[in-house]
């Protein structure tokens, strides 16, 4: 029987711009498999992981017992997943890779959502601080231990650099931080992992990644307004100058006059996602059909990212931001369920930091005479692998009381 290296059940229309299905490699090598291709077997892996599993208990904007229909983290991942497939899909990428990165996109995440990520990051400042996207990559290639042969997921060389790259590249060409990393440095888990495998820190990420990262934005823009008016921080009049959603309303109004509430809400939503994909899609095309980008290392080294909004969208995109900024992300009913859920974190981090033997004990082996800074990055491991419950539970057992995040 001759072998099948990649079985036609999973070969789709590509484009030479999207990268092949085979990938560069692992860490660790592995037989190919016989029923899935490389990124087949990464999207199976991170779905199978722990830490995609704690997603489900861990804060977007507001924390999971506050509503059962306001998104988690794992809801916001599988919208980001969906986004994702559907612009790989239509501009002949590789929608496997795209769905693993837009999968794994989130799995650093600390509990309470960028409050904790904050707060951990301060803790951490004198020990190289704490980056969810960096953390990601940590989860992945260290901290899951699942296989007999190797830590981490051991996943292809394609979706650990869309994983660390899909905002960009992290290194100018001449080798010096890009803006966003220039002041702080490359967190130390990415350069880490960059002395044991180049991911090419100077390039931007392949078009898979850019979609799972443009998926990402529209997916946010999209639910956090629904949140937001799930949970009356604004009302729908509210959005009437918006970008995009105030012109989308008029257009329910117009065809739908008499339409309740709730119907309004989903219509909005259903329709700032499909505009916004449009959007990408046509851009995409468009770059892709001008003959520029006739590989993958073309799209690497093009300077730019590919998958993107047009200007006029691009615009739109700020204003929905600039409008959720104020209205939901600083609203005082927030802000004050963030201070306490800052200091739940901060707390955490003091006591375990100062008292390894409360953490359990797999995750005090090594630590008898270590370094600081050692001993720091492992508390910072176990508390950003907490779910919000479990944070609140811990902050209740070592200190007596938990505030009322609500």
């Amino acid at each position: 029987m001759a072998e099948l290296e990649i079985p036609d059940c999973v070969i789709r229309p590509r484009g030479p711009w999207a990268v092949a299905p085979q990938s560069r490699g692992r860490l660790f090598a592995e037989p190919q498999s016989p029923t899935r291709t490389d990124f087949q077997r990464d999207r199976d892996r991170i779905i199978h992981s722990t830490a995609f599993r704690r997603l489900k208990h861990k804060t977007q904007v507001f924390v999971a017992h506050e509503g059962d229909h306001y998104r988690t983290r794992l809801t916001h991942t599988i919208e980001v997943a969906q986004i994702a497939r559907s612009i790989a899909r239509s501009l002949a990428l590789d929608e496997d890779l795209a769905e693993a990165l837009a999968l794994a996109h989130d799995l650093g995440h600390t509990p309470f959502g960028h409050t904790g990520e904050d707060a951990l990051d301060e803790a951490m400042r004198a020990y190289g601080g704490f980056d969810h996207n960096a953390q990601s990559l940590r989860i992945v290639t260290r901290l899951e231990r699942r296989y007999a042969e190797f830590d981490g997921l051991n996943l292809a060389w394609e979706t650990l650099e869309g994983l660390v790259k899909h905002n960009g590249p992290l290194l100018q060409p001449g080798g010096s931080p890009v803006a966003r990393y220039r002041e702080r440095g490359i967190p130390v888990a990415i350069l880490e992992y960059q002395a044991q495998q180049n991911l090419e820190l100077e390039s931007f990420a392949s078009a898979e990644a850019q979609a799972a990262a443009i998926a990402d934005d529209i997916a946010y823009n999209a639910h956090d307004i629904d949140d937001g008016l799930r949970a009356g921080l604004f009302e729908l009049a509210d959005l009437g100058q918006v970008p995009l959603a105030g012109e989308l309303l008029a257009e329910i109004a117009d065809r739908h006059p008499e339409l309740d509430r709730s119907r309004t809400t989903h219509e909005l939503m259903r329709r700032v996602i499909t505009r916004l994909v449009e959007d990408v899609i046509g851009m995409g095309k468009a770059a892709f059909t001008s003959g520029l980008y006739r590989s993958s290392e073309n799209v690497r080294a093009a300077g730019k990212m590919l998958i993107a909004f047009s200007p006029p969208f691009a615009l739109a995109d700020k204003g929905i931001k600039g409008f959720l900024y104020p209205n939901m992300y600083r609203h005082e009913r927030v802000m004050r369920v963030r201070m306490h859920a800052a200091q739940v974190v901060t707390r955490l981090f003091d006591h375990l930091f100062a008292d390894i033997s409360q953490m359990p004990a797999e995750w005090c082996e090594g630590l008898e005479g270590a370094r600081e800074d050692k001993r720091a990055r492992r508390v910072a491991d176990y508390i950003a692998g907490m779910t919000d419950t479990f944070a609140i539970n811990e902050h209740r057992r070592l200190f007596g009381t938990a505030p009322d995040l609500r």
